[in-house]
C-alpha cells in the first residue's frame, strides 16, 4: 500500500502537467484577460494620498514616588477608548461635512455607510519598535492616517483628528481624575460617618462602664490597698476607743465603789490611791506608746496628735484627782476643810470621765460609720476588678471595630490626598500627555496601496478560472491519449502499436506551430509581468 501511493501521487501529478500542456492556452488566455484587465481597473481608480502624525505619550513629568497617577496609564487601552470616542457617528460626520468630504459618495450612500467608508480610511496603531520616528524610554508612541482623495484635505483631516485626541485626553484624564476624587470624597465621608458611630460607641461605653476599665485596673488595686490600709487603721483606732472606754469604766467604777463605801477622799487616804495609781499607769503607757511611734514618725502624724490630746486629758484627769491634796503642820481644821472638799473633787473627776467616755462613745460611731463606709467602698471596687476582664474583652471587640473604621478613614484619606494632587497635575499639563513630534504631512505621491492589491488578485482569479476551464474541458474529451491508459483501462499490455509517421511538410507546420504558441506565450507573460509592473510602481 505504501509503495503504490508515490506511484499514484506520480501518476496523478503527470496527468495534471499534460492536462496543462494540452489546454495551456485555456489556462494562459484567461488569465492574461483578466489580470490586464484588473490591472487596467486599478489604474483608473482615482488617486489616494495619505497623511500621517506621530503624538508622543509622555509621562508624568513629577517622579510617581511623589504623585501617583490615578488614571489609566497603558496606551493600548487609552486608545482603544479615546479611538471608539472619537470615531463616533456624530463627530465623523461632522468632519466630513466641514471638509466636504466623498462629495460623489454622499449622493448615492447613506450616512451609516459613508461613515464605515471613512473609518476605513482611518488608521490609528502604535508605531513599531525600530520605526524611523523615536521612541524614548519609558514612553509610547502612535500614529493617525488619513486616507483621501486630496493631499490638502487628507492633511487637514489628520490634523483634526490630531486635535481631538489631544483635545479628548486631557478632557478623558481630567474628568477621571476629579471622578475619582470625588469617588473618594463621597467613600471619605461614609467612613468618616463610620468612625464617628464607633467613637460614639466606644465613648458611651467608657462613660457606662467608667472604673470597670482595663486601663483603670492598676489605679483600682491601689485604691483597694488604699482602702484596705485605711480600714486596718480605722480597726485599731476603734480597739484603741474600746481600750479607752475600757479604762475610763474602770476609773468611773473605782471612783463610785469609793463613793459607796461611804470612804473619805484625802490626799493621802488608801481610797483616792486607786484612780490616781489607775491614771498614772495609763499615762506611762501611753508616753511610751508616744515614744514609740515618734521613732517612726513626726509629731504632726495623726496617730501621734491623737495620742497627745489621750496624754492631756489623761493629764488633766490625773490633776483633778490630786489637785487639792492637804498640806501637813496645821491640825484639825486644815484636815476638816480637806475632808469636805474631797466630794466636790470627786464628782469633778467623774464628770469630767464621763465627758470623756462620751466623746469617746461619739468617735466610737463615727468609726463604726466609717468602718461600714469603707467596707462599701472595699465592695465596690472588688466589684469593678471582678468585672474587668469582661470589660476587656468588650472593649477589645469595640476597639477592633474602631480601629478598622479609622485604618479605612486614614487609608481613603491618604488616597484622597494623592488623587487631588494628580487632578492638580494633570490641570498643570505637567502628567501624563500627548505631544506631536510629527505634525500631519502633506503627501506629495499617492498612496495606492490597494491597486496592487487588484491586480494581483485579477492575476489569481484568471489563472483559477483557467485552470478551471481546461480542467472542465479536458474531463469532458473521454478519448484515449497514451498507451499508459489503455493498459489502464483494459487490463492487458498492448501487443501492437502503429507510430505516428509525419511527412516533412508536416513536421515544418509543427515546428512553425510551436514557434508562434512559444512566442505567443512569450508575449502572454511579458504582457501580464508589465501590467503588474506598471501597476507597482505607480502604487
Amino acid at each position: 500500500m505504501t509503495e503504490q501511493q508515490p506511484e499514484n501521487f506520480d501518476v496523478v501529478l503527470e496527468k495534471i502537467l499534460r492536462m496543462v500542456i494540452r489546454r495551456r492556452w485555456w489556462v494562459l488566455l484567461p488569465a492574461m484577460v483578466i489580470a490586464v484587465g484588473a490591472s487596467l481597473v486599478s489604474l483608473l481608480l482615482p488617486n489616494h494620498y495619505e497623511s500621517q502624525a506621530v503624538i508622543l505619550v509622555e509621562s508624568q513629568q513629577v517622579p510617581e514616588r511623589y504623585v501617583t497617577a490615578n488614571t489609566i496609564t497603558d496606551m493600548r487601552e487609552v486608545l482603544l477608548l479615546m479611538t471608539d470616542a472619537i470615531l463616533s457617528r456624530t463627530r465623523l460626520l461632522q468632519i466630513i461635512n466641514d471638509f466636504d468630504l466623498y462629495p460623489t459618495e454622499r449622493k448615492a450612500m447613506a450616512p451609516e455607510q459613508l461613515i464605515a467608508l471613512m473609518k476605513s480610511n482611518i488608521e490609528i496603531a502604535p508605531t513599531q519598535k525600530g520605526s524611523d520616528q523615536p521612541e524614548p524610554r519609558g514612553t509610547n508612541a502612535f500614529k493617525i492616517a488619513f486616507l483621501g482623495d486630496d493631499p490638502h484635505s487628507a492633511q487637514a483631516v489628520t490634523g483634526r483628528l490630531t486635535d481631538l485626541f489631544i483635545k479628548e485626553n486631557n478632557e478623558s484624564r481630567e474628568e477621571q481624575s476629579t471622578g475619582t476624587t470625588k469617588f473618594l470624597s463621597d467613600e471619605l465621608v461614609s467612613a468618616e460617618e463610620a468612625l464617628n458611630q464607633q467613637d460614639v460607641r466606644l465613648r458611651d461605653f467608657k462613660m457606662h462602664n467608667l472604673g470597670e476599665l482595663p486601663d483603670q485596673q492598676a489605679g483600682n488595686l491601689a485604691i483597694l490597698n488604699g482602702l484596705h490600709g485605711q480600714l486596718q487603721n480605722l480597726e485599731a483606732a476603734l480597739g484603741h476607743v474600746r481600750q479607752q472606754d475600757a479604762y475610763l469604766q474602770s476609773l468611773i467604777s473605782q471612783y463610785q465603789e469609793i463613793a459607796a463605801a461611804g470612804v473619805p477622799v484625802s490626799g493621802s487616804g488608801s481610797a483616792a490611791s486607786g484612780p490616781v495609781e489607775t491614771m498614772k499607769a495609763e499615762l506611762s503607757r501611753l508616753q511610751a506608746e508616744k515614744f514609740e511611734l515618734m521613732g517612726r514618725y513626726t509629731e504632726k502624724y495623726p496617730d501621734v496628735v491623737k495620742i497627745d490630746q489621750e496624754i492631756k486629758q489623761t493629764q488633766q484627769l490625773l490633776a483633778a484627782a490630786t489637785a487639792s491634796k492637804p498640806s501637813l503642820g496645821k491640825g484639825g481644821n486644815d484636815q476638816q476643810s480637806s475632808e469636805t472638799t474631797d466630794p466636790t473633787r470627786k464628782d469633778a473627776a467623774v464628770v469630767q470621765l464621763n465627758s470623756q467616755l462620751e466623746a469617746n462613745r461619739i468617735e466610737k460611731e463615727n468609726d463604726l460609720a466609717e468602718e461600714k463606709r469603707l467596707e462599701s467602698q472595699i465592695e465596690e471596687y472588688e466589684h469593678r476588678l471582678n468585672l474587668t476582664p469582661v470589660r476587656e474583652e468588650q472593649l477589645t471587640e469595640l476597639m477592633r471595630g474602631y480601629d478598622e473604621a479609622k485604618r479605612h478613614y486614614d487609608e481613603l484619606l491618604s488616597k484622597k490626598k494623592d488623587s487631588e494632587m494628580a487632578t492638580s497635575l494633570i490641570r498643570r499639563q505637567q502628567g501624563q500627555r500627548f505631544r506631536i513630534i510629527d505634525p500631519p504631512s502633506l503627501p506629495t505621491m499617492p498612496s495606492n496601496k490597494g491597486r496592487l492589491k487588484i491586480s494581483l488578485g485579477g492575476l489569481v482569479a484568471g489563472l483559477g478560472i483557467g485552470f478551471g476551464l481546461a480542467f472542465f474541458l479536458d474531463s469532458r474529451n473521454h478519448s484515449f491519449r497514451e498507451e499508459g491508459e489503455l493498459r489502464r483501462t483494459f487490463g492487458f499490455p498492448l501487443l501492437l502499436g502503429v507510430p505516428l509517421m509525419l511527412s516533412k511538410i508536416d513536421l515544418r507546420r509543427r515546428s512553425r506551430v510551436a514557434a508562434f504558441e512559444w512566442l505567443g506565450g512569450v508575449l502572454v507573460c511579458l504582457l501580464i509581468a508589465a501590467s503588474e509592473a506598471l501597476v507597482y510602481f505607480r502604487s
